[in-house]
C-alpha cells in the first residue's frame, strides 16, 4: 500500500513517538510511506534524529504549526493537498488536532477531485489516530464548543477512527463526534527491549549520583513536560508532606517547558532542592535509565490519551502511581500501582507513602505490571492492528 501519515510537529511526545514507531515498522513490512509533518518548535526536544536511515520519506512543511494561525493555515492545507495530489496515497492516516484536521480535509477534498473525475481505481482511505482530545474540561466552555464543532466537520471526512485507549473513544462518541464511524483501539507501541533490558548496576549508580541522588534513596519519577496541565504542582504539594516523614526519598523530574523556571523557584522556596532533582530534557535512549535508576512513577497529568510513561514504568517492572484521568485506568489497578482520583493530593500522598513504606509491594506491583503490559504495548501488536484497518478500507 502506499502510505500518508500527517503529523503536526515531531516533538518530544507520545503521539509521535506512536507515529515514527508505526511509520517504521510499515515501511519495513514493504509499504509505501511518507510522513508529513511540520518543524519541532518549542522547549520540549525533537525527534527528527529518528527519522534518519529509515524506509519511508519524510516531508516537512514549515508553515504546519500547532497554535490556530489562519494564514500559514491555509498555506499548510494547500501543501497537503499538493502533496497528497503527487503521492496518490491508498491511505491518509493523521494524527494529533491541527494535522488531524487540515490533513482530513485534504484528503477528502481530494478524493472529491478523483471521483469527479471519474477514476476508475479509486483508493483512498482516511484514518486518524486519536492520542488526545482537544476538547477537556479545563478549558473554557465556548473554547470546548469550537474544537468539538470543527472535529465533528473532520469526522464527516474520517473513514475510521483508531484511538490510544478505550477512554478516548467513549468520550469522543460522548461529544457526539464521529458516532457512524467504526473504531478500534491499538495502544501506542513501545520500542519495549531498552525498557525490559536490565540495566547495569553501575549505570544506575553514575545516574544517580549525577544528580546527586544517594544510592539509598526511594526515588519518585515523573516523566512529563513542565507545562500546565501535566500536574507536577500536586507533586510538589505532596512532597511538601512526604519530605520531613521520609528523609530517604528524592523526586526526579525528568522534562522540559515553559513552568520550568517557574517550579525550579518553588522548589527553592520551599526548601526542597536537595529533594527535588530536575534533569531537563533526557534523549529518549535515557529515559529506560531514568526509570530504572526509580523506584516509583508518579504521573499526574489532568489529560492525557494514555500516558506511554505507565507501560514504560511497568515494562521496567516498577509500580504506577497515577490520577485517574482518561485511559489510566486500563494499565493502572490494583495490581500494578495506585488510581487516584484527579488533583486529590491526599490520596497522592497516601499512595505514595504506602509504596515508599513497602519495598516488597513494589517489587510485587511491578512484577505483575510488567506482565500486563508487554504484548498490550509491543510494536507488532500495534501495527498489525493499523495494517487490518487499511486493508478492510481498501477491501470495501
Amino acid at each position: 500500500m502506499k502510505i500518508v501519515h500527517i503529523i503536526t510537529r515531531l516533538i518530544l511526545g507520545g503521539a509521535q513517538e506512536n507515529t515514527l514507531i508505526t511509520c517504521k515498522l510499515l515501511a519495513q513490512r514493504g509499504h509505501d510511506v511518507t510522513l508529513i509533518t511540520g518543524p519541532a518548535i518549542g522547549p520540549e526536544g525533537q525527534l527528527f534524529d529518528q527519522t534518519k536511515k529509515q524506509k519511508y520519506k519524510v516531508i516537512l512543511i514549515n508553515e504546519l504549526r500547532r497554535p490556530i494561525e489562519p494564514v500559514k493555515d491555509y498555506i499548510s492545507y494547500r501543501k497537503i493537498k499538493k502533496y497528497l495530489r503527487e503521492l496518490q496515497p491508498d491511505i491518509v492516516h493523521t494524527h494529533s488536532a491541527k494535522a488531524g484536521i487540515l490533513g482530513r480535509f485534504a484528503a477528502h477534498s481530494l478524493r472529491a477531485e478523483k471521483l469527479k473525475s471519474e477514476i476508475p481505481n479509486l483508493k483512498l482511505g482516511i484514518v486518524h489516530t486519536i492520542h488526545g482530545l482537544a476538547f477537556h474540561p479545563y478549558q473554557s466552555r465556548l473554547l470546548n464548543k469550537f474544537y468539538i464543532g470543527i472535529e465533528k466537520s473532520a469526522a464527516k471526512r474520517t473513514d475510521f477512527f483508531i484511538s490510544v485507549a478505550d477512554a478516548m473513544t467513549a468520550q469522543q462518541k460522548a461529544a457526539g463526534i464521529g458516532l457512524d464511524k467504526p473504531y478500534v483501539t491499538a495502544y501506542s507501541a513501545i520500542e519495549e527491549d531498552q525498557f525490559l533490558k536490565a540495566t547495569s548496576e553501575q549505570r544506575i549508580k553514575d545516574f544517580r549520583r549525577k544528580y546527586g541522588i544517594g544510592q539509598d534513596a526511594v526515588v519518585l519519577v515523573t516523566i512529563a513536560r513542565l507545562f500546565m496541565l501535566k500536574g507536577h504542582k500536586y507533586i510538589l504539594e505532596s512532597a511538601k508532606q512526604l519530605a520531613p516523614r521520609f528523609e530517604n526519598v528524592v523526586w526526579l523530574w525528568v522534562g522540559d517547558g515553559n513552568l520550568a523556571d517557574d517550579f525550579r523557584k518553588r522548589v527553592r522556596e520551599l526548601g526542597l532542592v536537595d529533594r527535588i532533582k530536575f534533569t531537563g530534557l533526557l534523549p529518549p535512549d535515557e529515559i529506560p535509565l531514568a526509570i530504572q535508576a526509580s523506584d516509583i512513577l508518579v504521573h499526574c497529568s489532568l489529560r492525557e490519551g494514555l500516558a506511554r510513561t505507565l507501560p514504560q514504568a511497568m515494562l521496567c517492572g516498577k509500580p504506577a502511581v497515577s490520577f485517574d484521568v482518561d485511559g489510566a485506568a486500563e494499565v493502572v489497578n490494583e495490581n500494578t500501582g495506585r488510581l487516584i482520583e484527579p488533583e486529590n493530593v491526599r490520596q497522592l500522598t497516601e499512595a505514595c507513602a504506602e509504596l515508599i513504606a513497602d519495598e516488597h509491594l513494589r517489587k510485587q506491583l511491578g512484577k505483575s505490571g510488567r506482565e500486563s503490559v508487554k504484548e498490550k504495548f509491543a510494536p507488532e501488536t500495534m501495527v498489525d492492528t493499523i495494517e487490518a484497518v487499511y486493508q478492510k478500507l481498501l477491501q470495501q
